[in-house]
């Protein structure tokens, strides 16, 4: 099946078919848009969620019900149950329910600043891109896109639209994760000499789109392995120079018959920390261990929702438990409303990279050679 043909297919699945689903999410051209429900001094962003799955439900929603600068506006599912449930459970007027087909209206509908994009990752560019033309500032959830070709599209299409580029990287919001990157960077414990990073768990469905290529670029990689990605560039501050790769072997020919089960990374970084990282879809491992000149720091769990845990040499992290994202959402949206931007650390610019690295990883481990990545 063509990446086209698994991209409708996937849609269709979604229930933005022709028939029934069109009509129960038209929404006719004249209708009035919604205005925000708050006023304008209380400063509040309004956001649509694109998908409504898990990660929407269970941690973009709770996070929009908890901030206290930014709400949800609107919702765009194929699934005329979850329109109906959602539409429900924030009082949401039929005006802010959109599907796939009709989302362009979006740009009528003066509650909705901000568009975030929760669907599979295949289907980011394509939204992205809508939504920029639509006139809204968008975030989108990593990895990025599927290759930086398309990185780049999104990031031209926000800039000639004028609206800004976010991606969820809500670890950038975590305490225990500040923690971290400020005693790598700040060298307050000697250089970073060595990083082991690791993140894999046991996949389910093997149905599920996370294990087809065409709609998730790769396996566990780009699933789990942009964080480990993240954490050596983050605890370092610096970019690598190049990078080693060895996928492992597949021990369910079946279900990884479309993406890796497993693979292993090396890289070195400008000021001589070397990096081992490690993805899976058949290991349950979440490790973020770092090693210093003067000493040594650690999180486990390091990337999941929490709470996460850290030491060093010293003992015990003590650091605040925090729903990630709301704290990135209040983050976020605090920046915009000062000063009309999305945090740098958080830009197209800054998922571009992670693509570059993810791409390298592959191209490395399918080729057994060294990628320079400057």
């Amino acid at each position: 099946m063509s990446e086209n043909q698994s991209r409708r297919s996937f849609l269709q699945n979604l229930g933005v078919g022709l028939g029934t689903t069109t009509a129960a999410f038209a929404v006719p051209s004249l209708v009035a848009v919604p205005e925000p429900p708050f006023k304008k001094d209380e400063k509040k962003l309004g956001v649509a969620l694109v998908g409504l799955g898990s990660y929407a439900k269970n941690q973009l929603a709770v996070a929009l019900e908890n901030a206290k600068n930014c709400y949800l506006a609107a919702i765009v599912t194929g699934t005329p149950a979850k329109a109906e449930e959602w539409s429900k459970k924030y009082n949401l007027p039929k005006e802010s329910v959109y599907n796939y087909q009709n989302f362009d209206e979006i740009a009528k509908n003066k509650a909705v600043d901000i568009i975030y994009v929760v669907l599979p990752n295949s289907l980011h560019p394509e939204f992205v891109i809508r939504a920029a033309k639509a006139g809204k500032h968008v975030m989108c959830e990593k990895p990025m896109a599927n290759s930086v070709a398309e990185c780049e599209a999104m990031i031209k299409a926000c800039k000639d639209a004028g609206v800004q580029l976010g991606v969820g990287y809500r670890l950038h919001f975590e305490p225990f994760t500040q923690e971290v990157m400020r005693i790598g960077q700040k060298k307050e414990k000697g250089a970073v000499r060595f990083v082991q990073t690791n993140f894999g768990f046991t996949i389910g469905d093997p149905t599920q789109w996370r294990l087809k290529k065409a709609m998730a670029g790769g396996g566990p990689l780009m699933d789990v392995g942009i964080y480990c990605v993240q954490a050596s560039r983050y605890v370092t501050g610096e970019e690598p120079l190049w990078v080693t790769a060895q996928f492992g072997p597949i021990t369910d020919k079946e279900r990884f018959k479309d993406v890796e089960e497993s693979v292993s990374w090396q890289m070195q970084f400008p000021g001589g920390a070397m990096v081992n990282g490690f993805s899976s879809y058949k290991s349950n491992i979440e490790q973020l261990y770092v090693s210093t000149n003067d000493g040594w720091l650690q999180l486990s769990p390091a990337y999941s929702y929490g709470p996460l845990k850290g030491k060093t040499n010293d003992g015990d992290m003590k650091m605040p438990i925090v729903h990630h994202q709301t704290v990135m959402m209040e983050a976020i949206c605090k920046e915009f409303l000062e000063t009309g931007k999305f945090p740098s650390h958080i830009g197209g610019e800054e998922g571009k990279r992670d693509m570059k690295i993810l791409m390298a990883i592959y191209e490395a481990a399918e080729t057994g050679k060294k990628i320079s990545l400057v």
